[in-house]
């Protein structure tokens, strides 16, 4: 699903895409589209031409975004968080969705709703022009996935009762090297949010790390205090809801604003998804897979509203598109609240309305979920391949022909094979995957 995800969102991008979320402004809310793909338009110098900002006069009040790069550069750029944007929308749907109806949904859903957070945000949209902030995508991707994955969960329904009730982790080892990788890339992810290696993207960094250790630590110790343990799958979730809260504001705040909203991001989806999810109904009913609308909705809103109370001037000026534009704490007013506030309701009911057109549409011509029996036999009825053949698809495990047995009888001299299984500590003589 994911590398689907990654290459055709790759192409729909260069085709459509790009200048829908970056290019010139047909609504307030979506550019015209186009492709991306001539060199006359590559190699020239990257423009955002929706981005100059005026004042009620008429006057500009901010120029044009004009990074010192080439256009080819800020187009691979963005690709990357759009297709982030899907892929962590896929870990809603996990383990159910038809793989024939994801090709279909994936590309449509770029278009028709990552481009409308995108550019209204981003590119120039009438969010960007009002003042709401998101630096780094803490609504274009987080909340828009969160809130795109949980209604699509809704619409493919749920994963088999066996599922559901115990769903181990497939390798923890994995998980943790994935997790590092991940808070590595961070860097790179609120590090390049400003276009240069500038003030704004060392600021972002730092913040990044920071905020992403305390939230971490805030939800390892709710581990301990209510479970008695610290979990390393609740340590990394911690570590992600930082991540995704410092998102919005990762080059607007100070260090000790870093560790306010680590402390928040660590506490507040620990309690909607250990406590609220289980008092909550809807939540139950909706099969959250990987829990995305925790982590990255809840997580994202709870960043852009932080960042409406925390946002810096002196670092605010550097970034954003309005002059004196700054956070509650440093004289900005509750009109920024308002602001962050009308922006995330804008993003959460764009998100639920085209996941759902798109969906429904594609419902009339493809299955969303695989059939229980398919469920019930997993990767090879959906791709004629498992992910894991220890003993060859469908086979017996026969222990007389097992190598290990047969070099132990051919060294030990009278071991029977039951003797040579009890050292290797088999538990019984058949095994059937």
């Amino acid at each position: 699903m994911a590398l689907y995800a990654f290459a055709s969102s790759l192409i729909i991008w260069v085709l459509l895409a790009y200048r829908m979320a970056f290019g010139e402004r047909l609504l307030p809310f979506w550019g015209k589209a186009g492709p991306a793909l001539g060199q006359s338009y590559l190699i020239k110098r990257a423009t955002m031409p929706s981005t100059t900002h005026f004042f009620h006069n008429g006057t500009v009040e901010s120029p044009m975004t004009e990074p010192f790069y080439a256009q080819a550069t800020l187009v691979i750029f963005e690709f990357m968080y759009a297709a982030i944007t899907l892929i962590l929308l896929a870990g809603s749907v996990l383990g159910r969705m038809n793989i024939k109806a994801w090709m279909a949904f994936s590309p449509l859903w770029l278009l028709l709703s990552y481009t409308v957070g995108a550019f209204s945000l981003w590119g120039g949209g009438f969010l960007y022009q009002w003042g709401v902030i998101d630096y780094s995508g803490g609504y274009v991707i987080h909340l828009s996935s969160g809130v795109a994955g949980f209604t699509a969960a809704y619409w493919v329904g749920p994963r088999l009762k066996c599922d559901r009730e115990r769903f181990s982790p497939n390798n923890i080892l994995l998980m943790i090297a994935g997790a590092g990788l991940l808070w590595l890339g961070w860097s790179g992810f609120n590090g390049g949010a400003p276009y240069a290696a500038n003030l704004t993207a060392s600021v972002a960094i730092l913040n990044t790390h920071i905020c992403a250790a305390t939230s971490l630590l805030t939800w390892t110790c709710l581990d301990v205090i209510f479970f008695g343990k610290p979990s390393v799958i609740g340590a990394v979730q911690g570590m992600m809801t930082g991540l995704v809260c410092i998102t919005p504001g990762a080059g607007l705040v100070h260090a000790w604003a870093a560790i306010l909203m680590g402390l928040f991001s660590g506490s507040v989806p620990w309690f909607t998804m250990m406590i609220l999810h289980k008092k909550w109904s809807l939540l139950q009913k909706v099969d959250d897979t990987l829990a995305v609308f925790h982590t990255h909705a809840v997580a994202g809103l709870l960043g852009g509203v932080l960042t409406g109370f925390l946002a810096l001037p002196e670092l605010s000026s550097f970034d954003l598109p309005i002059s004196g534009e700054k956070g509650v704490f440093y004289g900005g007013g509750l009109i920024q609240i308002f602001k962050q506030l009308m922006g995330a309701l804008f993003v959460i009911l764009w998100n639920i309305m085209s996941t759902t057109t798109i969906l429904l549409s594609i419902g009339w011509f493809i299955p969303l979920r695989m059939p229980d029996n398919e469920l019930m036999i997993g990767d090879d009825a959906a791709h004629g391949e498992e992910a894991y053949a220890l003993w060859g698809d469908g086979e017996k495990f026969d222990a007389t022909r097992h190598e290990t047995i047969v070099h132990a009888g051919a060294a030990g001299g009278d071991n029977t094979v039951q003797q040579q299984l009890s050292n290797l500590g088999a538990r019984g003589v058949t095994i059937q995957l």
